[in-house]
């Protein structure tokens, strides 16, 4: 079975979506599927040094699987580079995409989706969609008027006409099925792999910040974004000034942005026990994961939260909110805590966590256990090859 995943980026930048379909792929191909990624050189304002408009297996930073990347059309202007056209990638696809048996679309509202789903339509190739959150009322809240138009004139016939809707928690089909689109769909998560245990990773991680042994570090590791509600969780933790704690912020975002984030602890007195320590990757950032006390998510709106999954792996209990789609999982097992999004609130759970640290690891620990049961990428793999065999054009595998 040939399938092919399309994505509008696979940068970094892009956050948990654009790393979760590199190892899809890598999972799929270790079960012996013939899977390859076409995308852009997005990085959002500026391009990937990448090769151009050939397959390639020998990028180590996008996990060495087969991907081709194509130019995107860059101009000043913020919204049209966002939405990533290119020709190269349309010209290409008209001419290959029926040498498939199935796509796998990723995201909406987007060039390289949006086209791949239409010349799909053309070519009578069959073809599921996982909208990364985008169909959930918090996303069509944001530039409501635009994606509306949008949905309504390209999308919504792109997406009746998909084999399938992949959704990958619970929360986000409830959200889709608000919308009335009357079109097949399943919950299948992401995977996560199991990382090493790394020896002494809480020494290790307070000698690199330089904080004393006894000061529970709060971990926030995402892409710095107006979505992730550090708005809320700042202002919470800046209620425990007479608390020792250190707090950390891992990843990027737009310069604009991360400049009103500096401003925010400022304001809010904590900048001085805050590490700013940007994107974090391999080795690195299993040491934050598994050298932190609490892992924090506080976003608007999570299709699944990844970040928040390897935090659990890795054994450390996480604080995320409602809008995280696998908050009621979290909840359910009992692996950490979930607040709703407001800044008492988040506050009268982080006042838990520093009274109970015992209760918190007991969590940690269960969540090790739990992940490594239900989240294994060969798992995955193994059921979305059952879900192409159903769909594809051809069911030989």
């Amino acid at each position: 079975m040939k399938v092919l995943h399309i994505i509008p980026s696979v940068a970094k930048v892009r956050g948990g979506p654009s790393k979760a379909v590199i190892e899809m792929v890598k999972a799929l191909r270790s079960q012996n599927v013939d899977a390859e990624i076409v995308t852009t050189n997005d990085n959002g304002k500026d391009l990937l040094d990448v090769p151009l408009d050939i397959l390639t297996d020998r990028l180590e930073e996008y996990g060495n699987v087969p991907i081709r990347f194509f130019s995107r059309f860059s101009p000043n202007l913020n919204a049209v580079r966002e939405f990533a056209y290119s020709g190269a990638l349309t010209a290409w696809l008209w001419q290959h995409i029926t040498d498939y048996d199935i796509i796998h679309v990723h995201a909406i509202f987007s060039y390289a989706s949006t086209i791949a789903m239409a010349i799909a339509r053309i070519k009578n190739v069959p073809y599921i969609n996982r909208p990364l959150g985008q169909l959930c009322e918090w996303s069509l809240q944001q530039s409501k008027l635009r994606k509306q138009i949008y949905l309504n004139i390209i999308e919504r016939s792109n997406l009746l006409h998909s084999q399938s809707l992949h959704f990958t928690a619970e929360q986000e089909r409830e959200e889709f099925h608000q919308l009335g689109l009357n079109i097949p769909n399943f919950v299948l998560p992401h995977g996560v792999h199991i990382p090493e245990p790394i020896p002494d990773a809480q020494d290790k991680l307070r000698q690199i910040l330089q904080i004393p042994h006894q000061i529970p570090i709060i971990l926030f590791m995402s892409r710095i974004h107006p979505k992730k509600g550090l708005e809320y969780l700042i202002p919470a933790l800046s209620k425990f000034q007479d608390s020792n704690f250190a707090f950390v912020i891992a990843g990027n975002g737009e310069s604009d942005y991360m400049n009103q984030i500096q401003d925010l602890l400022e304001k809010h007195r904590i900048s001085d026990r805050t590490h700013l320590v940007g994107f974090v990757n391999g080795e690195t950032k299993n040491l934050y994961l598994q050298g932190a006390d609490l892992f924090v998510l506080t976003s608007h709106s999570e299709n699944f939260g990844i970040a928040v999954i390897e935090s659990l792996a890795a054994g450390t209990p996480v604080l995320i909110t409602n809008g995280v789609a696998i908050s009621p999982m979290v909840k359910e097992q009992d692996l950490g805590y979930v607040a709703q999004l407001d800044s008492e609130a988040i506050a009268s759970t982080i006042q838990e966590f520093f009274e109970h640290p015992q209760v918190a690891k007991q969590k940690g620990d269960r969540a090790q256990q739990y992940i490594a049961e239900h989240y294994s990428w060969a798992k995955i793999a193994h059921s979305l090859i059952n879900i192409y065999a159903k769909y594809a054009k051809y069911t030989k595998l």
